[in-house]
């Protein structure tokens, strides 16, 4: 009996535990009609080492994690795999850098108007996923600007 509780206890012991994440400051681009696509930022913080791999929303048909970076005088955007979450580090998803676009939308995103994201997070072999509520805000009204 000692023997099982042991072993039960060990094996309780190694299951990997979700990592705790937080999002602050999540923000959306407002639109213009006609518009097909817009950028989603936020600020996300890990207690674990995980991975931002997947985003999604009951709002927008296609989501998808992006990085824009400068190749040589070429500003560039594609497509991630994942985004890396260091323990303990924040990472900012902000124009110019990581985000998430927001594709193939069917209407205008309002100013004002809340947009729901899903993140999936993967930490210690198992996902779990994290809801969001990104704030619409007009081009040019105070969105957060990248430093150099």
């Amino acid at each position: 009996m000692k023997k099982t509780l042991l072993a039960l206890a060990l094996f309780a012991v190694s299951l990997p535990v979700a990592a705790d994440v937080s999002v602050t400051e999540a923000w959306a681009r407002a639109t213009v009609p006609g518009q097909k696509v817009s950028g989603a930022y936020m600020k996300i913080q890990s207690d674990a080492d995980a991975r931002l791999v997947a985003a999604s929303s009951p709002a927008v048909p296609r989501v998808e994690v992006h990085e824009m970076r400068m190749d040589g005088d070429v500003m560039r955007m594609r497509e991630l795999k994942a985004i890396e979450l260091p323990k303990g580090k924040t990472v900012s998803l902000a124009p110019g850098g990581y985000h998430l676009m927001l594709m193939n939308l069917k209407q205008p995103i309002k100013a004002g108007e809340l947009i729901p994201l899903i993140l999936t997070i993967e930490s210690g072999g198992r996902q779990q996923t994290v809801e969001v509520q990104a704030e619409a805000r007009a081009p040019g009204s105070g969105m957060m600007q990248p430093h150099h």
